[in-house]
């Protein structure tokens, strides 16, 4: 579960992290009286709350000289979707000049089953081109949770970054409460990105929590009313309201499996083979034709996937369902708008291989033959 920047400001307040004033908007109250009320004094900046990374270069965050400006810039930010999402509330917070900005985090490091922190001097919008092209600029600590982040670890990690001495112990308790927001929460991160100094002291100037959606049940207090459509894209939310385990990626290959691992394998290939997948779509065991009808209906309107490759290993899901499906889909769509790839095997494959040859899909034995034509369907490597 991932918290608005507003809720995640909350709970890093509650650790003692100072945190800009600010107030928080929601969709359809009085902005101006709102605003006039909180006691913010210009400059402000105003701060789309969606759930998705980017934001900043997406024109969700605005800064205002006057507050009759930040009055105008938030009913503009309601109307203005970031990655296909319009926001439901906005957070004004009072401008923090600064010089600095850094990066801090507690992460799950699943490779060496660890918590991780993470700290950087060259934090901001391109963290990740940095985590890139200077991966020495990142300092990795891993934490032994059994006796958690003691202090003299926090200081050797703000040594390791260079901070001047006179930071050190400040940096140190900003790492520590970042470690006990992480494990008081059952989160899978706790990140402040852009973290910046101010008068000797480290503000987060933003703030990123995601909570394990198996402990969810455990914080009741996190209590903020998340709309269908308010943390997953419209394509997304389109295919959960067709019960659909449905992700949507970067890529340009439709991918459909039928189970999660076997669909994670899939895009496993099409990465291996150098393509990058469009989404991850699982179709389950024992799927029906409709199931699978409406899982293809899906990335044939998807416009991210340029092809479409269907991985299906047939123990309870038969085969022959499976391209009926298939079939019926094309006869809803009026055919293909772009090339599929499918790969049958198991429960009645020679049936289901049948049904789609005499349609005209090609299909496969090996999944790597169909996953490197997907691949050049797409537009190739």
């Amino acid at each position: 579960m991932k918290l608005y920047e507003f809720e995640a400001k909350s709970v890093l307040r509650s650790y003692g992290v100072e945190v800009p004033a600010g107030v928080v908007v929601e969709k359809g109250e009085d902005v101006r009286a709102k605003l006039l009320g909180s006691g913010l004094e210009p400059p402000l900046v105003a701060k789309s709350q969606v759930l998705v990374a980017g934001r900043g270069k997406a024109g969700g965050i605005r800064l205002a000289n006057s507050v009759e400006e930040a009055v105008d810039i938030v009913y503009r930010l309601f109307d203005h979707p970031i990655k296909g999402l319009k926001p439901r509330y906005v957070l004004v917070e009072k401008a923090v000049s600064h010089a600095e900005e850094l990066y801090a985090a507690v992460t799950l490091d699943r490779g060496n089953r660890r918590v991780a922190v993470l700290a950087s001097l060259y934090g901001g919008v391109d963290i990740e081109e940095i985590a890139r092209e200077k991966p020495g600029s990142i300092v990795r600590y891993s934490v032994d949770v059994s006796v958690g982040l003691r202090g003299y670890e926090a200081r050797g990690i703000a040594r390791r970054l260079g901070l001047p001495r006179g930071l050190q112990g400040g940096f140190a308790s900003f790492l520590q409460a970042l470690y006990r927001v992480f494990i008081d929460y059952d989160a899978e991160l706790v990140e402040s990105n852009p973290l910046t100094i101010v008068d000797g002291r480290f503000v987060a100037l933003d703030a990123r929590i995601i909570v394990d959606d198996n402990a969810s049940y455990r914080h009741p207090e996190l209590a903020v009313e998340r709309v269908e459509g308010g943390e997953t894209s419209i394509w997304e939310s389109k295919a959960r309201s067709l019960g659909l385990a449905f992700v949507e990626l970067e890529g340009t290959v439709g991918v459909i499996g039928n189970g999660a691992g076997l669909t994670m394998t899939s895009m496993d290939l099409v990465y291996e083979h150098g393509g990058v997948p469009a989404n991850f779509l699982d179709i389950g065991g024992g799927a029906s034709s409709e199931r699978v009808k409406r899982a293809l209906l899906v990335l044939l309107e998807y416009p991210k996937a340029r092809s479409v490759f269907i991985n299906i290993f047939g123990g309870i899901t038969r085969c022959d369902e499976v391209a009926k499906g298939v079939l019926e889909a094309l006869r809803e769509h009026r055919g293909a708008p772009k090339p599929i790839f499918v790969r049958l095997s198991g429960t009645r494959e020679e049936e289901g291989r049948s049904m789609l040859r005499e349609a005209g899909i090609k299909v496969y034995d090996n999944p790597i033959d169909a996953v490197r034509d997907a691949i050049e369907a797409a537009g190739g490597v």
